[in-house]
């Protein structure tokens, strides 16, 4: 009895190191390295899309902050984003420039 399971232990073992053989083969070859390298890729362009995400919402809630403390101080209400700046900067026509004399 104690050497029919000690060879279901050894068939157990053989197995699960052929199988562990088998992958770490499979991830050597140039497929298996192409696509470890493009699995990491996307991870990193997700991990930085995400950061981009939280830097914009963090500059916004800023800006936000900003803004309020602004009004608060100054007592005159800072303009929104968005909002019309018509009256704020007027351009003016610039001067005609005088043609150069043709010779």
């Amino acid at each position: 009895m104690k050497r029919l399971f000690w060879l279901g232990v050894g068939v157990v073992a053989g197995v699960a190191v052929t199988r562990k053989a088998g992958q770490a083969a499979r991830q050597a070859t140039p497929a298996g390295l192409a696509e470890n390298l493009g699995d990491a890729a996307r991870e990193l362009a997700g991990a930085i899309g995400s950061f981009g995400a939280d830097v914009r919402a963090g500059m916004s809630e800023r800006e936000r902050e900003l803004r309020d403390m602004v009004d608060e101080r100054s007592g005159v209400p800072s303009a929104r984003p968005g909002a019309s700046t018509a009256g704020r900067h007027a351009t003016r026509p610039r001067p005609a420039r005088a043609r150069r004399a043709e010779s």
